[in-house]
């Protein structure tokens, strides 16, 4: 029986071939593809590759992908948010999944490996300024896996159950979510004896995570304090940031490891902010690169 094609308003390329938003071809990405918001960011980080054999911009999309060590990297950047992260997981899906010329999904499977290099604000008065955390499992309060058929795992629908439970006994506000987990070998060797817990992913930097300028919101001082009590087999909720439950949400769902490496910038309960956070990220880049080259 033959494979139905894909549409070209579903599938959609460029006149040379190329994936539309990202602008790359399928030997252009690596299996291990380092993530990062900030377009200046890729270049700290292909800085230490042994060489760069590809730069590719479009939009806030830049690409490098070259070696370190003898291990083929792709480095991205994807913007902020969940919807940058629908966007990039889903076409460097197609690269890897996707025939491109004949628009069928491919029999054979290409598991990818994301490792997220990002920034976030804690959520623990412990876990301060200038440190690495590690994510466990994200918690999305964004929609964006509600457009998709979800196909819940044992450990994410319990983790869903408890949360909820949690929510409604303390009374706090209670914004739908969905939740992810990273991958259990990224986790195991990138993150091994480092902090771990439970990351909060919003669709938002100022109402969404709490912050009041001239406008307030109900996630307010007392959801930030409620939430830092919970615990679910071992793991607090220790920050907030805007794109790792997607990224855990898409790759289960798809076939795909992923872990957030994030450095903390800002402590949301102690009020405070990193004096040197170029120094932090970059010891962050350092410390993932040196993880996946010789134990991955």
């Amino acid at each position: 029986m033959a494979r139905q094609s894909l549409k070209d308003s579903e599938l959609i390329l460029n006149d040379d071939g190329s994936i539309y938003h990202l602008h790359l071809h399928p030997d252009q990405i690596a299996d291990h593809i380092i993530t990062v918001g900030d377009q200046n960011r890729v270049a700290e980080v292909s800085k230490y590759f042994d060489r760069i054999d590809l730069k590719v911009r479009k939009r806030e999309f830049v690409t490098h992908t070259g070696e370190i060590n003898g291990k083929r990297l792709t480095v991205i950047s994807t913007g902020i948010g969940p919807d940058n992260i629908d966007i990039v997981f889903n076409e460097l899906d197609a690269l890897a999944n996707i025939n491109l010329k004949t628009r069928e999904i491919k029999e054979h499977h290409t598991p990818l490996r994301f490792i997220r290099i990002g920034t976030s604000g804690s959520l623990q008065s412990e876990l301060e300024v200038d440190q690495f955390l590690f994510s466990a499992h994200g918690i999305g309060l964004d929609n964006l896996l509600s457009f998709y058929h979800k196909k819940t795992s044992k450990k994410t629908e319990k983790l869903n159950k408890a949360f909820s439970r949690f929510l409604s006994d303390k009374a706090l506000f209670s914004p739908p979510f969905y939740s992810g987990t990273a991958g259990a070998g990224l986790l195991n060797t990138i993150a091994k004896n480092q902090n771990q817990g439970i990351t909060l992913t919003c669709p938002g930097f100022y109402g969404p995570q709490g912050r009041s300028l001239r406008l307030t919101g109900p996630l307010d001082h007392r959801f930030l304090d409620g939430i830092t009590n919970f615990k679910h087999e071992g793991f607090s909720i220790t920050n907030f940031e805007m794109e790792t439950a997607a990224m855990y949400g898409l790759a289960n769902l798809l076939g795909h490891e992923a872990i957030s490496c994030n450095a903390i910038l800002a402590n949301r309960i102690n009020g405070t902010f990193s004096p040197t956070p170029y120094k932090t990220i970059d010891q962050l880049i350092k410390f993932v690169l040196e993880k996946i080259t010789t134990e991955i």
